[in-house]
């Protein structure tokens, strides 16, 4: 337990400090470069790979580097994120149908998730920058409702859980556990509504919608994350946290919530809703 709060002091410390100490872009390019750059080594691990042990792990570095490239053109390149943020949502659209019919289904596991990580890995990179650029404080939302959605679920399932929400995929998770994790992050809502945002009615219709749809989305990412993990027949993602596992364990929720709160920010400045 202490060598899990050591990690996770250290961990909360780098990211505040690449949101908060400096207005240049460069120690957030940095870290996110590097957290591509390991996600995409841990995805490797965990889908279809040759049969070549020898080769494994070779092949996840450069799949790693890959992925941190690419994240990092689609940083300097801001026009093509749209279609990253497009891509990785309608892939999690998709993903809600695998995880339901999980472990009956299971075709999703194949070559193409090649593909579909680099997507996902750049997506939520790409977005989480993207906040971070409009305002740090953005991004400190995004954070507060996934990881508040996350607490409020893991306490309130450990005490009244009792109906699960995927047996298959995820068998601590429980409907009330849900249920707990939405209020918790509806009461973040409200505190930041009432604190520091001035909305009108229709602005605050919106403004819940999407963070309600962030919060599904977020949950969705990591009964996925686990899907595979658990079709892979792997515990974690990795070992670079300790405590943790690795850092695919740590961002599962967000690479799902980054992109699609994003896309809703964007599509609400080309509406005139501005928050």
């Amino acid at each position: 337990m202490l060598e899990r709060i050591i990690t996770a002091l250290v961990l909360v410390a780098i990211v505040l400090c690449c949101m908060f100490a400096t207005t240049s872009p460069y120690p957030m390019l940095a870290l996110m470069t590097i957290a591509a750059g390991v996600a995409g080594y841990e995805w490797y691990k965990l889908i279809p790979k040759t049969a070549d042990r020898l080769i494994n792990t070779p092949l996840a570095y450069g799949y790693g580097i890959l992925t941190a490239a690419l994240s990092a053109l689609a940083l300097y390149f801001n026009d093509i994120v749209i279609l990253l943020w497009s891509a990785s949502i309608l892939s999690w659209c998709l993903s809600i149908y695998w995880v339901k019919s999980y472990p009956d289904y299971d075709a999703w596991y194949n070559p193409s998730l090649k593909v579909i990580g680099v997507v996902l890995v750049a997506a939520a990179i790409t977005a989480i920058f993207s906040l971070w650029s409009s305002s740090p404080w953005w991004l400190m939302y995004l954070f507060l409702l996934v990881w508040g959605a996350d607490s409020g679920a893991y306490f309130v399932g450990r005490k009244l859980g009792k109906n699960k929400l995927a047996p298959s995929v995820s068998p601590n998770k429980s409907l009330e556990g849900l249920y707990g994790g939405v209020i918790t992050a509806m009461l973040i809502v409200v505190v930041v509504e009432v604190v520091y945002l001035d909305l009108s009615l229709s602005q605050h219709i919106l403004f819940l919608g999407l963070s309600v749809v962030t919060v599904f989305s977020s949950v969705l990412g990591d009964l996925f994350e686990s899907m595979i993990k658990r079709r892979a027949g792997i515990k974690d993602s990795g070992r670079i946290l300790p405590g943790h596992g690795g850092v695919l364990d740590r961002i599962d929720s967000l690479l799902a919530a980054a992109p699609i709160f994003a896309a809703g920010m964007y599509v609400f400045k080309l509406i005139g809703v501005d928050l």
